[in-house]
């Protein structure tokens, strides 16, 4: 079975899964699943659903959903259709076989433009939303994206191609077919190729900054504004490092100071701008008459320097005759795959001084994540009831990481592997940024997308990390763990309740949950979350509260205030929360028994320090006593000749030194082991 083979298997096993426990129709499934990736790829910023059809044959309209509000996303109005096929063997189509399924898309948005055809509509049709945004926002939109997402190979290599322009504005398509899906999910990105001659104008200067055998190759680069404004229309913001694009969609859009320069002094723009700090996986360099120059860049990615390009991406509308005088600077490290995952924060990190964000920005490899990481792959939970197999949850820091253990697992290790970490019980950082933020009651956060959710919630444990990390233990990652059990449950459950006619689920799963965690938390009470992540269920009055609260979303999400049409816009609003915050809900009275003492929470919180405290001397105690007493003779001696210890330094070094006539206690071997490290950072065991 080829790998392409076995990715289609898994995908329509994973989506009939999500189709019979949830009641959706597997195209739903199948739209939810896929565009999570395109988000993630930062192919689009946000994917709603919306789906229409109507219409046979040349009169056929089609839509599945939409990218959200084009003004949010600096013009560009996205629109999805899907080609979704129910078989067992990959199937394929040819770029003959496009205009088929593109075509009643099309159709759609040249009627959804027209009053007429919004009007002919109930308000409540996801197609009345969808052109009422249209219609809305039309002035404001720079550029209208197809995409077209299929479970069948596409047998060519077609990506924002131009179709047509409506009103001068430009309609470009593309393909996210098996095989490009399968690509980005296995190597966590996709191949980015810019053949700078070929496709845009020509290569670019460049002169390099590294020796011959350097670590890493480093080129400083002179772009002209056209150059890089045509490579950013063709790629758009998947040439933003995915953690500066996230973090730039919790900030300014593009900076009116930069597009007021390039409008009234273009030839002043290379001075005053700093320019970008880029990463690529390879380049190639050619001679020619003025020296070196790039002629193609691989996997380029602008990790400083986004408001830039997208302000001179913008003046290809608003100052297209003064672009040709704008120059930028661009440092370009080439940076091997393998390598990334160290060199590329770092890069970010030190060259992003005015976007700065606590932590390393909150990278993939940040020690928030890498502890969470550890937390799934050691803490097990017991079994459901009727389930004979304990199981943990597996949390994939980077994209990639589950898709890829599995296959080095052999034989009947890999069952194994399937009963430790059950697909179900795999969750991201953005899931993990929906379950948090969905019980801290920022349902209208969550519902913004995925990628603006996370930047929020990274911000905000970037702030708490830099304070403290102490409060993210054991017991947090088993609330939160507690916290996707609920989420989950809601997700399967929503669809199948008689109130509910298709749509907006994502938006009233958070608005549920949030409403729920909002009226149970309380100064003497508290969700009991510890009840939860023991059983691995949600308690059946738990269920008739959460459902309860979903029937009122549903209702607020669905009846949106006079002047307001679209409901999956409004439901990304602060005043749809306050909506359905403010309003009192007649829960069952064993609700009750779901909630437990506030300082009952606060003890078992206490309880939990107390036994890792324990935990870490009694390790601690091991670790000095594995090290042996020559050592510590060595490390006192070393210290005490350059001065380098206090004297309780000296004092516990000189314990640890006789051992075993006196042995260090817990705490004074915590104590060793962090003089220890303070000599090692000086030099120690370096001679």
């Amino acid at each position: 079975m080829s790998e392409l083979d076995e990715y289609h298997q898994n995908l329509m096993a994973d989506i009939r899964r999500e189709a019979d426990a949830s009641g959706v129709i597997m195209v739903e499934a199948f739209f939810d699943r896929m565009t999570e990736r395109l988000t993630g790829a930062g192919e689009l910023e946000v994917a709603d659903r919306a789906y229409f059809q109507n219409g046979e044959g040349g009169q056929r309209l089609r839509i599945d959903g939409y990218a959200g509000d084009p003004r949010d996303s600096e013009g560009v109005l996205g629109l999805i259709v899907c080609d979704f096929v129910d078989s067992e063997e990959v199937q394929a189509f040819e770029k003959k076989d496009v205009p088929t399924i593109l075509n009643p898309l099309i159709r759609f948005l040249k009627k959804a433009r027209t009053e007429e055809f919004r009007d002919s509509l109930n308000e409540a049709n996801p197609a009345f939303q969808v052109s009422d945004l249209i219609i809305t926002t039309w002035p404001h939109v720079t550029k209208v994206r197809l995409i077209l997402v299929s479970n069948r190979r596409y047998n060519s290599r077609d990506d924002a191609v131009k179709l047509q322009e409506l009103d001068d504005v430009p309609v470009t398509w593309s393909v996210w077919d098996l095989a490009r899906f399968a690509r980005f999910e296995v190597k966590g990105n996709e191949d980015l190729e810019i053949d700078l001659v070929q496709d845009f104008g020509g290569p670019v200067p460049a002169l390099k900054g590294s020796q011959t055998g350097a670590a890493l190759e480093s080129y400083l680069m002179i772009i002209p504004g056209p150059q890089l404004a045509a490579v950013y229309d063709r790629w758009g913001e998947k040439l933003l490092e995915g953690n500066v694009r996230s973090f730039l969609q919790a900030r300014a859009k593009t900076n009116k100071g930069i597009q007021k320069t390039i409008k009234d002094e273009p030839d002043l723009f290379f001075p005053y701008n700093n320019g970008l700090s880029a990463t690529a996986d390879a380049v190639t360099c050619v001679r020619n008459d003025d020296g070196l120059a790039i002629s193609s860049i691989s996997n380029l990615q602008i990790v400083n320097g986004a408001q830039t390009t997208g302000s001179i991406h913008a003046a290809l509308k608003s100052a297209k005759e003064q672009l040709p005088q704008v120059f930028v600077q661009m440092k370009l490290t080439v940076v091997p795959p393998d390598r990334s995952e160290d060199i590329v924060p770092k890069i970010s990190e030190y060259a992003n001084t005015q976007n700065k964000v606590n932590a390393a920005d909150f990278f993939s490899n940040h020690p928030f994540h890498i502890r969470i990481e550890q937390f799934s792959r050691n803490i097990i939970f017991t079994a459901r009831e009727g389930e004979r197999h304990d199981s943990k949850w597996y949390y994939e820091r980077s994209r990639g990481q589950f898709i890829n253990a599995r296959p080095k697992i052999k034989g009947k290790d890999q069952a194994s592997f399937d009963f430790e970490f059950p697909k179900t019980q795999l969750f991201s950082k953005t899931d993990l940024a929906k379950f948090e933020f969905s019980a801290a009651g920022q349902p209208h956060l969550v519902s913004r997308g995925a990628q603006k959710n996370f930047a929020e919630f990274a911000k905000d444990i970037g702030d708490a990390w830099s304070k403290s990390d102490a409060k993210y233990d054991e017991l947090w990652y088993k609330r939160l763990i507690s916290k996707a059990i609920v989420f989950r449950w809601i997700e399967t459950e929503v669809p199948k309740q008689p109130w509910y006619e298709g749509g907006y689920r994502a938006n009233i799963v958070t608005y549920a949950m949030a409403k729920v965690f909002h009226d149970a938390n309380g100064e003497k009470q508290v969700l009991d979350l510890d009840t939860i992540w023991r059983r691995q269920s949600v308690p059946d009055a738990l269920q008739r509260a959460l459902l309860l609260a979903a029937a009122e979303a549903h209702d607020v999400i669905t009846h949106p205030p006079t002047g307001i049409r679209n409901m999956s816009e409004w439901a990304k609003q602060q005043a749809c929360w306050n909506g359905i915050k403010g309003r009192t809900l007649s829960y069952d009275e064993d609700f009750e028994t779901c909630l437990t003492l506030a300082e009952s929470a606060r003890t078992t919180k206490r309880d939990e320090k107390a036994k890792k405290a324990m935990t870490d001397g009694i390790n601690a105690q091991s670790e000095v006593v594995m090290l042996g007493a020559d050592f510590w003779k060595q490390a006192l001696t070393w210290g005490r000749d350059r001065k380098r210890l206090t004297p309780k330094d000296q004092q516990i070094l000189d314990v640890c030194a006789s051992m075993p006539r006196r042995l260090p206690s817990d705490l004074q071997s915590r104590h060793a082991l962090e003089a220890l490290n303070r000599m090692r950072d000086q030099g120690f065991g370096e001679e």
